[in-house]
């Protein structure tokens, strides 16, 4: 009887779900696409291993501009460069924000820079770009610093090793000495666990099972499953941020900045009496782990891509390592056609700020509200 009633509540809580989904789906014009399914959408149209292609192929029949249900959320999706580049760069002030990925959520509590949106995003946008500037990113001083960590790496390669294992080492290194203003030893185990713990959190995120937890993250936070080990290991992480940080606050002289957490503790200091100030503990201990997690694994597998590329084809070897000034192109291409081709970041989550139209004029269910929908680019 008992199971009868539980059957018969949970009908009645999927046809309400899908009573819901059909009203709103009259209220708001939505770009086309496929007809989901009740609580799931579209996940058994989207291949869990590479979901691109199967957006792809979807595009084929609806178009450049379409509509998803990945679970609860109901997402449009921008597919191809034309559409994406009319987007991101013709209307880039219309899709700044970021939509909600539970992940990230998770780990940061929505803290930080990578998924912030608002007043919090263009505070902390504009204060790092211009502190890491300042500490020489995109300049003469960071190049003199990664020469010396290439230094290192070249020290360890004259046997067979593993690329990435060491490229990793060497990537983060550079951040550390921007953030943290110093670099880590290759046997340091504190640091090589940091970096097990970065790769192993961001492999999550780009598993099947990561998937579901961004779809699902009500459900999976209820079963059993490595997501729980995996956010503690983000607890760990977080925990060697929070000690390097309380290094720097018995050390720190204002006057005299050492690295960007130095800075924003100065920044912090400066502005403690200031309530829309964005400038304090938590979201220097979550900016530190976004520049880690964005920084670390994305650099070092396009640098991994480009030397399988060299090793292919060495022919291009000698044109890269040569000191003319024809090597600058040839480097610059090999790595833009090495990210174009390995396609480290397949998906971008962007949210819009306020109605906007995408598409050419025959996709005239192009809106976009950022209410009730984010695009999947």
């Amino acid at each position: 009887m008992e199971f009868s009633g539980t059957l018969i509540l949970a009908g009645l809580i999927l046809a309400l779900l899908w009573l819901w989904s059909m009203k709103n789906r009259r209220k708001y014009p939505l770009p086309p696409g496929p007809t989901g399914l009740p609580l799931i959408g579209n996940l058994l149209q989207v291949d869990k291993h590479v979901p691109f292609k199967s957006m792809l192929k979807l595009s084929e029949k609806y178009g450049p501009v379409m509509t998803l249900h990945l679970g609860w959320q109901r997402v449009v999706v921008l597919v191809g460069y034309d559409t994406v580049k009319e987007a991101l760069v013709d209307q880039a002030d219309d899709f700044v924000g970021r939509g909600p990925v539970a992940l990230l959520l998770k780990v940061t509590k929505g803290y930080g820079l990578a998924i912030s949106n608002g007043d919090r995003w263009r505070q902390l946008r504009r204060f790092t770009l211009t502190t890491l500037r300042d500490f020489g990113m995109g300049r003469k001083g960071m190049e003199e610093w990664i020469q010396e960590e290439s230094q290192h790496l070249v020290t360890h390669i004259a046997a067979p090793f593993d690329p990435r294992f060491l490229l990793s080492c060497t990537v983060s290194n550079v951040i550390c000495c921007l953030v943290f203003g110093q670099r880590f030893s290759y046997d340091d185990e504190r640091f090589l666990s940091l970096l097990k713990i970065i790769s192993e959190i961001l492999k999550f995120g780009s598993s099947p099972l990561g998937g579901m937890y961004n779809v699902f993250p009500w459900l999976m936070e209820r079963l059993p499953g490595h997501q729980h080990t995996v956010f503690s290991q983000a607890e760990e992480v977080k925990k060697f941020i929070m000690t390097k940080i309380q290094e720097h606050m018995e050390t720190i002289n204002p006057s005299v900045p050492r690295d960007y957490i130095d800075c924003f503790l100065t920044r912090l200091s400066q502005e403690k009496d200031t309530p829309t100030s964005e400038f304090h503990y938590d979201n220097l201990v979550s900016t530190v782990l976004n520049l880690f997690l964005a920084g670390t694994e994305t650099t070092s597998t396009t640098i991994r891509y480009a030397l399988s590329v060299l090793i292919k084809y060495p022919n291009i070897q000698g044109t890269v390592t040569s000191k003319t000034p024809p090597r600058h192109h040839t480097s610059s291409s090999m790595l833009h056609s090495g990210n174009q081709a390995c396609g480290i970041h397949p998906f971008t989550f962007s949210a819009s700020h306020k109605d906007t139209a995408v598409g050419t004029k025959d996709l005239k269910f192009g809106l976009i509200r950022p209410k009730h929908r984010f695009p999947l680019v």
